[in-house]
């Protein structure tokens, strides 16, 4: 079993109280780390956190909506009072089916504010702290829908690529100061919100994945853990975690 040297690090997590981000904060939780849980759902982000940590000693809720970066940015300033920041995991993500045809300016920059400019200015935030003292990991989550073309999720897939992208902007840029970046890319998790999905829409995704199934948010939040590791030599690259379904 890896040995991820997490215990007593602290651990940024954003959108962090359903789905695959609660399957992170309990990875996380689970390595021995101090979690900084991000999250708009206050209500949902403090049950999960009550569950696992009672006592309130290593799981720490934070109130953010990422469309707003001054909140953002005072969230961060709320958690570096906590704990100096280890581990960046940018989860938090706004979905969007609307094709080319049908997407609105206004859902357009939204699904931005939250997927990509969110990312990058916390991500920018957080890695000066981590320059000072030589050391970190930041962890973006992509999807597969930023990797192949798809006519519907327009704003979402070129959000998700814009993610690969600017993470690898950012290895090259601090693999100098002992930081790593690197990008997770899932495909169908399941998840409440997959889970919505018609049964016949779902069986034919699902018949799409070589492996014959959808990850489990806990499959991919293992990968998360890895890439946040001490003990890594890998920056810049993209975790493709789809069981199959896109392999290059």
């Amino acid at each position: 079993m890896l040995d991820a040297g997490l215990a007593g690090r602290t651990v940024l997590i954003t959108g962090s109280a359903q789905g695959l981000g609660a399957a992170l904060v309990r990875a996380f939780h689970a390595e021995g780390a101090y979690v900084a849980a991000l999250e708009r759902d206050d209500v949902a982000n403090r049950a999960l956190a009550a569950g696992l940590d009672p006592g309130g000693k290593r799981i720490r809720t934070v109130h953010a909506d990422l469309r707003d970066l001054a909140a953002t940015e005072e969230a961060y300033r709320t958690v570096r009072a906590w704990r100096p920041v280890d581990v960046l995991v940018n989860n938090a993500a706004r979905p969007s089916a609307a094709s080319l045809w049908e997407i609105t300016p206004e859902e357009w920059d939204e699904v931005f504010a939250v997927n990509l400019r969110a990312v990058f200015f916390l991500t920018r935030a957080v890695a000066g702290d981590m320059r000072e003292r030589g050391h970190g990991r930041i962890v973006n989550m992509a999807s597969i829908a930023g990797q192949t073309p798809r006519p519907t999720g327009a704003a979402y897939g070129t959000s998700k690529a814009g993610t690969i992208a600017l993470s690898r902007v950012f290895a090259a840029e601090l693999a100098g100061d002992g930081i790593t970046v690197n990008t997770v890319a899932p495909a169908m998790i399941d998840t409440p919100m997959v889970r919505s999905v018609a049964p016949e829409a779902l069986a034919g995704l699902t018949a799409q994945v070589p492996l014959g199934r959808i990850a489990t948010p806990q499959e991919v939040a293992r990968v998360a853990v890895f890439l946040a590791s001490e003990e890594t030599f890998v920056t810049g690259a993209t975790y493709d975690v789809n069981g199959g379904a896109l392999m290059r």
